[in-house]
């Protein structure tokens, strides 16, 4: 008998193990499809402020050329 609980003890240790890893896994998941998140947000304002700059070069370029002309 002492040997059956034993071996479930050491069953139930592996399983903690296993659970707090699974948990561990989880949150960094989690952190990281935040970054991800954040990180695609911070792109797709750094592509507008980039747009909005090109427009604004193609504007004043237009009128050097009409002033140089």
């Amino acid at each position: 008998m002492g040997r059956r609980s034993a071996l479930r003890d050491a069953a139930v240790k592996i399983g903690s193990v296993a659970g707090k890893l699974d948990g561990t896994a989880h949150k960094a998941v989690r952190k990281t499809s935040q970054a991800i998140r954040v990180a695609k947000r911070e792109l797709d304002a750094v592509t507008k402020q980039v747009e909005a700059l090109k427009k604004q070069l193609s504007k004043s370029s237009k009128r050097l050329q009409a002033t140089l002309k």
